[in-house]
């Protein structure tokens, strides 16, 4: 055990940082999602500036980064605390990914797909909070906050032993978040259905998953 925590944390860290969205977006012959929209590589800027395809395929990779370490941890018996650290490693390398330049998205959906395997039940709830504060809101943004806000206090009724991982993965979340607030508090964040021109490469747009 003191030998795999370890080694699996390295490997979700690695495996985070693996930038879904910059390759997709190189394969498909879109720009660089760094360099146009809001800048982040993220299944939301992409879906400005390539489509719902291309957003749809980052959004299900970077989904399966936080998982699939996180279900392979369990898989080997590693206790909630260091899948909870697992999944956290997935998420800092989507953040902070070592193969670009430290240069990555907000983890919203790595964060997902790394709480995902607690239970269909947990998943449920929270792609459905998700889904109705974008549809009520029409910000990403405000849905991944939300989301963020919430999930300790889900997790905490699902799946108790994980509360404080989780909580600790929202915090992450919220931290990344934080020009975000700022503009919505101002009223200058952009809806996730208006489309940006591709020319706009420098204007401070939302969140990707």
């Amino acid at each position: 055990m003191s030998v795999i925590a370890p080694v699996m944390i390295i490997l979700a860290y690695l495996c985070g940082s693996v930038s879904s969205a910059i390759l997709i977006c190189r394969l498909a012959g879109l720009p660089d999602p760094r360099d146009c929209g809001s800048g982040n590589p993220g299944a939301t800027n992409v879906l400005r500036i390539g489509g719902k395809k291309a957003a749809a395929a980052v959004l299900v990779f970077d989904i399966l980064k936080g998982m699939l370490p996180v279900w392979a941890a369990w898989a080997l018996g590693l206790t909630p605390f260091w899948l909870g650290l697992v999944g956290i490693a997935a998420c800092l390398g989507h953040i902070w990914p070592v193969f670009f330049k430290f240069h990555g998205g907000k983890g919203v959906a790595t964060a997902f797909g790394a709480i995902a395997p607690i239970g269909l039940d947990l998943t449920g709830v929270m792609a459905g909070t998700w889904l109705l504060s974008v549809l009520l809101s029409g910000y990403s943004s405000l849905g991944a906050i939300i989301s963020a806000l919430v999930a300790p206090f889900y997790v905490w009724w699902f799946k108790p032993q994980f509360t404080f991982p989780v909580a600790m993965l929202s915090c992450l979340i919220l931290i990344r978040h934080n020009d975000n607030i700022q503009r919505l508090w101002r009223g200058q964040e952009t809806k996730i259905w208006r489309r940006k021109p591709r020319s706009d490469a420098s204007s401070g747009g939302e969140t990707r998953k």
